[in-house]
């Protein structure tokens, strides 16, 4: 049975929970929009069923930022996923794109810092991606970890399976 996670923002003006299968926070993803709207060192994600996300407070509150892709250059254009986020603290809340509704999270990432319950469990090894984008003064977490220039060879699920963490 998956795991109920709760989570907020903040300023508690967004609140919400979902079911999720992949509640165990592995990657941290230091990509230059994760940097800049996470904070410096970037986001570590799990994921959710998006048909269980409910929103108990503050709906209004939440806005949504589409990134710019490849800022500054001829093929700059906006992502397709959405970034879900309060309004009025700026804490990032999850990450939504229509286009993955085939695969099994269609809420493709929450963001581990709003989950306020249940204690996530600590992950024996971090996996660091995007370290293409990373400055050199962010610095990677102490502890066993996996390191990829670009996007691991595991998916979400993927990772959760391999480990034996796969709540169905």
């Amino acid at each position: 049975m998956p795991v109920q996670l709760e989570g907020s923002c903040h300023c508690g003006a967004v609140r919400f929970k979902v079911q999720s299968s992949t509640a165990v926070p592995y990657q941290l993803c230091t990509c230059s929009i994760c940097r800049k709207v996470a904070g410096v060192g970037g986001s570590i994600n799990l994921g959710g069923h998006s048909k269980t996300l409910e929103i108990l407070k503050g709906k209004d509150s939440i806005s949504v930022y589409k990134a710019v892709m490849n800022r500054d250059t001829p093929e700059e254009h906006l992502a397709n996923s959405e970034r879900n986020f309060c309004s009025k603290c700026s804490s990032m809340l999850w990450l939504y794109n229509s286009q993955w509704s085939a695969f099994y999270y269609t809420l493709s990432t929450l963001f581990a810092s709003v989950i306020d319950s249940p204690e996530l469990k600590v992950p024996e090894t971090m996996v660091c991606i995007k370290l293409d984008s990373k400055p050199a003064y962010v610095r990677l977490p102490e502890g066993p970890k996996e390191v990829y220039d670009n996007y691991g060879p595991l998916s979400l699920e993927g990772w959760h399976k391999e480990k034996g963490l796969f709540v169905e």
